[in-house]
């Protein structure tokens, strides 16, 4: 499997498996939980090698395309649409704000204090707040929990994902009962400056060119995360919104370009590929402290993701898989949205009804938790230790 053309071949055909899956389950099984628990078994019964995203070369293409996907996010959500996410916003932080609460009640007890600091920070959030936790795990020497991160962030979407999945699918039925396509109803949220002008003439928005300029956005948001401190992603975000207001950038870049596809499959394999280190010994072995974080802190994120829906007036129904954003983040939170529009939706217009109603807030929300709140969280938590 050292050939990248049949590294690739078999990676895609992992991620064509869980496609095909998910479309038949109407995305109750996400494709994302297929694709990881595929790589698992593969990796651990030695049919796939460590080395196999690597020897493919999406690896490397896909961590290049992380900063112009997240500017290309950015422009899928105009700033006059964002002004109206501060419930979204709201709803997340007090999810994962829950999540924590309860792990200290409840599972301190179980496994213990360092266990709990351990996993708490990747619950809520991604790979960044992994580091953060790791880091300090080893400054202070406690090595033998350096697995548990790793297993937190590699296992929490196949909890949190079919729980968002689910809730948006039966929120999705409700949002289609109350539209009256019949009368001509418009879907409001995000169909918003469409045809707004840009800087650059429809005669050059080639594909190369609409590509170079997400380019530009993402070299110059990893360029400000390393002066600033703050996470490129979040620049990258900020880029986005305000490069489509100013009209530099078009709404759906990438997708203009034709690139958005691969592009995801790639930062898909980024995800993926940070599980190698989870051997199956590692697994077993904790495991048991694992579930408890991932139980007792989905729990938390749900009954905050609840009680903040109800403060802020919104359907739980949509309000916690926002707060469960927080358990798998980009690309999971699009890629949820698009299955439920696609398996919800009986036709393109019903499709683009669900997609504009549920992507906004959670695409708000996932940004909100992985790329800051958790950093925050994370970065608190291990000082403690």
């Amino acid at each position: 499997m050292s050939e990248p053309i049949v590294a690739a071949l078999l990676i895609i055909l992992l991620i064509a498996v869980g496609e095909v899956i998910s479309i038949m389950s109407k995305a109750r099984i996400p494709m994302l939980l297929i694709v990881f628990m595929g790589y698992f078994i593969l990796l651990w019964t030695g049919i796939f090698p460590p080395e196999l995203v690597a020897n493919s070369g999406l690896g490397a293409f896909g961590a290049v395309m992380v900063a112009p996907v997240i500017v290309h996010m950015g422009t899928l959500i105009p700033l006059s649409v964002l002004k109206g996410q501060i419930k979204a916003v709201f709803i997340a932080v007090i999810g994962i704000v829950f999540a924590v609460i309860l792990l200290m009640i409840v599972a301190v007890p179980i496994i213990g204090y360092p266990s709990v600091v351990a996993g708490a920070g990747p619950l809520t959030g991604g790979l960044i707040s992994v580091v953060v936790t790791t880091e300090k795990l080893k400054e202070l020497g406690l090595v033998s929990l350096i697995a548990i991160p790793a297993l937190v962030v590699g296992l929490q979407s196949l909890i949190g994902m079919p729980l968002a999945g689910n809730l948006l699918s039966r929120y999705a039925k409700k949002h289609l009962a109350t539209l009256d396509f019949a009368n001509g109803v418009e879907v409001k949220e995000n169909a918003v400056e469409e045809t707004k002008k840009t800087w650059l003439p429809e005669k050059y928005q080639t594909s190369v060119i609409l590509l170079l300029q997400l380019f530009i956005g993402g070299a110059i948001a990893i360029g400000l995360g390393k002066l600033t401190g703050i996470n490129y992603s979040i620049w990258a975000l900020l880029i986005g919104f305000i490069g489509s207001y100013v009209g530099f950038y078009q709404k759906n870049m990438m997708e203009r370009a034709n690139s958005f596809g691969i592009s995801l499959m790639g930062i898909i394999l980024v995800v993926v590929a940070s599980a190698n280190s989870v051997t199956f010994a590692l697994f077993v072995e904790h495991l048991p402290s694992v579930i408890v974080i991932l139980i007792v802190g989905a729990i938390g994120i749900i009954i905050g993701g609840y009680l903040a829906s109800k403060w802020v007036k919104w359907d739980p129904l949509k309000g916690i898989p926002v707060a469960l954003t927080a358990m798998f983040g980009f690309p999971g939170d699009y890629i949820i949205c698009e299955e439920v529009s696609r398996s919800e939706g009986k036709n393109e217009q019903e499709r683009k009804a669900i997609l504009d109603e549920i992507l906004t807030p959670m695409l708000v929300g996932g940004f909100t938790t992985v790329t800051a709140a958790s950093i925050i969280i994370a970065s608190i938590l291990v000082q403690t230790l």
